[in-house]
């Protein structure tokens, strides 16, 4: 026999519960039968199996008993009522089959085993009151019509495996409750944790968004509404313009405060309050050519229009395009290859752009859009900065060979229309 079937005849004995109390009978069949026909103190001193007579009523009895043992999952109560009455009949046969002194109560391990099941199945008070039931009848009846004299051992035993049934099985039926909650409660957490999951991202977006709600949205209008006044009383009113003004530059100020608060609170506990260096921008340009120049990417710029001021946002756009761009450069146009940067502003004061324009000389394959380890989104990345800021990317292959890319950034964000002042009318409560 091999380690493994000893586990795997457990296992189907457990996945069939009808086998298993069939095992479960025919084993405490075969210790009734032996209990019944050994005698616990033989006169000679010896071995006392055997020396005991079987009579014909305690087989047939010990036959039933294991029978009506096997439904005992099925019908616990009524099984420990069918035990207890046979035992209680074998004790009473008992009397004329055999003398005071062979008289025995090995019959009742079969209420012993029906009131464990009756335990096991049933609620705390349905035990205890079937506990006392059988302790009660069985108890005197042992010390009655058992072993003489009464007060014997085996008599008194009797008592203490009612008992043992009754709380084993008390105990076995609150320690399979407690797996059965633990098991229910890690099946419903592992069902549930992917929508709870989704509802905390969802509550927070919604968290976030009230909060730069209740921030922002008080002042803007507050600024637009003093903004329009400004703008209406500017030639004919000048101090009262200045009022406004006054008014715009408070609020201003304190909305840029509050932001500025709840942006902390949203921020992560091990991030720095403050950036540790400075924001990225063309300011900072030479460094990053300077990097892939030591990478061994020969890179030449002519960038006049970066020493003058440009508005942050197209700053850091303008900046982080150069960066992907002479990335991909580095990544796709293969080794030995060279890039030019240029950057210069197009247009009159109105119209004024920023001209970003990349080239390389490499073999003029775009690098992969997606699908590819470590690319993928740098000219998507492009575009959408590009859109942001309401300007245009272009990329493909130059004619001449080579790759370009080239986005035009406005350094003149469109400006909405301004409602009327006499518009700009409402309540607050």
């Amino acid at each position: 026999m091999t380690p493994r079937q000893p586990a795997r005849a457990v296992q189907w004995l457990r996945a069939h519960p009808l086998a298993f109390d069939a095992v479960l009978a025919v084993v405490v069949l075969c210790a009734v039968l032996c209990a019944s026909v050994t005698v616990a103190r033989p006169p000679d001193g010896g071995p006392g199996f055997g020396k005991r007579e079987l009579p014909l009523h305690t087989l047939l009895m010990t036959v039933l008993a294991c029978a009506v043992l096997v439904q005992r999952r099925r019908y616990p109560m009524t099984v420990l009522s069918l035990v207890g009455g046979l035992s209680l009949i074998e004790l009473i046969l008992g009397t004329s089959s055999h003398s005071p002194q062979e008289r025995h109560v090995s019959f009742l391990i079969f209420v012993v085993v029906a009131l464990f099941t009756v335990a096991v199945s049933t609620d705390r008070s349905t035990t205890w009151r079937a506990g006392l039931v059988t302790a009660a009848v069985f108890t005197p009846t042992s010390m009655m019509l058992g072993a003489q004299p009464w007060y014997d051992s085996e008599n008194l035993g009797v008592f203490a495996w009612t008992a043992l049934a009754a709380a084993s099985g008390e105990a076995a039926r609150s320690r399979r409750a407690a797996l059965d909650a633990i098991r229910e409660r890690a099946e419903r957490a592992e069902r549930t944790r992917e929508e709870e999951a989704h509802r905390r991202v969802a509550e927070e977006r919604m968290r976030i968004a009230r909060e730069l709600h209740d921030v922002v949205a008080h002042h803007i209008a507050l600024v637009n509404v003093q903004a329009g006044v400004a703008s209406h009383v500017m030639d004919s009113r000048p101090d009262q313009a200045k009022e406004a003004l006054g008014h715009i530059r408070e609020a201003s100020r304190r909305a840029l405060g509050e932001l500025q608060t709840t942006v902390g609170l949203l921020r992560h506990r091990d991030e720095p309050i403050a950036p540790t260096e400075p924001a990225r921008g063309l300011g900072v340009l030479q460094e990053l050519v300077d990097g892939f120049t030591r990478a061994g990417m020969a890179v030449t710029v002519d960038a006049p229009a970066a020493a003058g001021p440009l508005p942050s946002a197209v700053d850091l756009a303008a900046y982080r395009v150069v960066q992907e761009a002479l990335t991909n450069v580095h990544k796709h146009a293969g080794p030995g290859a060279g890039a030019r940067v240029r950057i210069v502003r197009e247009g009159k004061a109105a119209d004024a752009a920023l001209d970003i324009t990349v080239d390389d000389d490499g073999p003029g394959v775009p690098p992969p859009r997606n699908g590819t380890p470590g690319s993928g989104h740098g000219l998507t990345g492009m575009r959408e900065r590009a859109a942001a800021l309401s300007g245009t990317c272009e990329a493909g292959p130059r004619p001449g060979g080579g790759f370009r890319v080239r986005v035009t950034l406005p350094l003149q964000p469109p400006r909405p229309e301004e409602p009327a002042i006499e518009h700009v009318r409402g309540w607050c409560m």
